[in-house]
């Protein structure tokens, strides 16, 4: 059974402890960011850093992963919900709310049902695109937001974008400095000096310089009031039509935080030797997330960024979690007052820097030089998300990566296997092209199950080895059925198909190392019948070089 804080001990509770307030630091300005990205209040971006981020370090079984709100998933919430009601509104603000719930059910039925591998749908380059359309579109509304512009943050990726060019006309200069000066700091400091909360740091200075230059009267946005107190239980009171328009977004980003969040709890868990348990962390997310949705804020994910900085600063437990939920409902009792006058564009500045990491550049640069045809893939989904939407983007990440699954399936490696005369040798090795295994005698390997994407390529190229040493050569085909666990209807006719050829051109067929658990179904479908089968790949040579054993298996077949 799962424990919680596992891994705390008296030696590095004092640790643990500084690591949560270095959180804290990090956490209170990104979510006031996110929530506005999200086109929610600043109090749903805290709020989700306390009962939330409870409940998520309590049964989680990742040591180290920080659960919030991020950039894609506030990108997720704003294009998804903003099209169903005005940001800033009690039905808006409802709706993230259920949408939060809705994924928190998709978590725990995941977990439930062990059904986390569909997330490996998402592959490298589709996460890429996906993730990098969202932060590029976020960082257009940043932009604006830096340069003190007006521009609809929920529109569409090309509004937004003329809406920015339309407006550098107006652009409000001592926003721009705001910026520039943060931009400076966050990125020297991210290069020299790590450990250091900039982002803290920016925020304290740019609301002190709005305050003495009274640059709110000047032009310059600030985040205005901040309701106090501690979230409260709530429910959105929704009709179950909207409920149901909810479902596809909310399976986005579940299925997006599925495959980051495993991906990055398993790293680290293989990275600091400690056992992880996929469905357990599914489980954490659910609760976190309807949690999240019954107390005023938006879906939780997981925050790469803020767990990369966790485990520099040496924490090995869940205690800076708890720690980041302890302080941020003190600021919520106490200390809201501190944030009305942080000034809009140092917001927009460290939210944009934050999310550089997203856009992917230096990712799609790798996939250039390592795969094409990948690289095209993370292409479409970058673009698809950025010009067609969130939506549109998931669905062509799935179609896509069902595409790349074919073209990989339908080209398997299919070998002429090689013998090289000792009877104890194994026959395992490719042959050269046009070779046969020995004389008269081919034997194939099919690295893969055959279904309808390999049939006929598995058809094509055993005519092409029975072709290549020239008619009249080959009088046995050997299947080896080793990786051949399973078949289709459609791979069992072409297989048809074959037999029948093979009997034209005088050709016997048979098999070795058949599988005993797939041998029901390839009988079932026709593929075994009257064949011989071999144990191995060797007892066939022996038996098919002989005269007596070649006439009686002609006679069985």
């Amino acid at each position: 059974m799962h424990r919680p804080l596992t891994g705390l001990t008296s030696k590095n509770i004092v640790r643990e402890m500084l690591a949560g307030v270095t959180l804290l630091a990090i956490a209170i300005p990104l979510n006031i960011g996110y929530a506005q990205i999200a086109g929610l209040p600043a109090t749903a971006g805290l709020y989700a850093l306390v009962v939330p981020t409870i409940v998520y370090a309590l049964v989680v079984s990742s040591r180290q992963l920080v659960a919030s709100p991020d950039a894609a998933a506030a990108a997720l919430v704003a294009s998804s919900i903003g099209g169903l009601a005005a940001a800033g509104s009690e039905d808006y603000l409802a709706m993230a709310m259920a949408q939060a719930i809705i994924c928190g059910i998709l978590f725990v039925l995941l977990a439930v049902f062990k059904l986390g591998f569909l997330a490996n749908f998402l592959s490298k380059p589709i996460l890429i695109g996906f993730v990098g359309g969202l932060a590029f579109d976020i960082l257009v509304s940043q932009v604006a937001k830096m340069l003190g512009i007006s521009i609809d943050s929920g529109g569409e990726f090309v509004d937004k974008v003329v809406g920015v060019i339309g407006g550098l006309g107006s652009t409000n200069l001592y926003a721009l400095a705001i910026s520039v000066f943060a931009v400076v700091v966050l990125l020297a400091g991210k290069r020299f000096l790590k450990m250091v909360p900039w982002a803290l740091v920016v925020m304290i200075v740019a609301t002190v310089v709005v305050l003495v230059a009274d640059l709110g009267d000047r032009g310059v946005a600030v985040l205005g009031e901040v309701p106090a107190g501690a979230p409260q239980l709530t429910w959105p009171m929704l009709d179950w039509q909207t409920w149901l328009l909810l479902i596809p977004s909310a399976l986005a980003l579940t299925m997006v935080t599925t495959a980051e969040g495993l991906l990055v709890s398993r790293s680290y868990g293989e990275k600091r030797h400690y056992r992880t348990s996929p469905n357990r962390d599914l489980l954490a997310f659910g609760v976190a997330n309807v949690a999240a949705g019954a107390q005023g804020s938006f879906a939780v994910g997981s925050s790469t960024s803020r767990t990369a900085a966790m485990d520099q600063a040496g924490s090995r437990t869940q205690l800076p979690s708890l720690v980041l939920a302890v302080g941020t409902l003190l600021l919520l009792l106490f200390g809201t007052g501190l944030l009305e006058d942080i000034p809009s564009p140092a917001i927009g500045a460290i939210v944009g820097v934050a999310i550089l990491p997203l856009l992917g550049f230096r990712e799609f640069r790798a996939l250039w030089h390592q795969d094409r045809f990948e690289f095209s893939i993370g292409a479409v989904c970058f673009l698809t998300t950025l010009f067609v939407g969130s939506i549109a983007g998931i669905l062509v990440a799935f179609v896509l990566a069902l595409v790349n699954i074919a073209k990989r399936a339908s080209n398997p490696a299919i070998d002429v296997l090689a013998a090289d005369g000792s009877p104890t040798a194994s026959l395992l090795d490719p042959a050269a092209t046009g070779a046969m295994t020995a004389p008269g005698v081919v034997v194939i390997r099919m690295a893969a199950p055959m279904f309808f994407a390999n049939g006929d390529a598995f058809a094509g190229a055993v005519r092409r080895a029975v072709c290549a040493p020239g008619a009249g050569v080959v009088q046995h085909v050997v299947i080896d059925m080793e990786a051949v666990t399973d078949a289709d209807v459609t791979a069992a006719e072409s297989f048809e198909g074959l037999t029948d050829w093979l009997r034209s051109e005088g050709v016997t067929l048979s098999f070795s190392r058949l599988r005993a658990a797939a041998r029901p179904r390839l009988e079932r479908l026709g593929i075994l019948a009257g064949q011989h089968i071999f144990e191995t790949n060797r007892a066939a040579l022996d038996a098919l070089r002989t005269d007596d054993a070649r006439n009686q298996l002609r006679e069985q077949q």
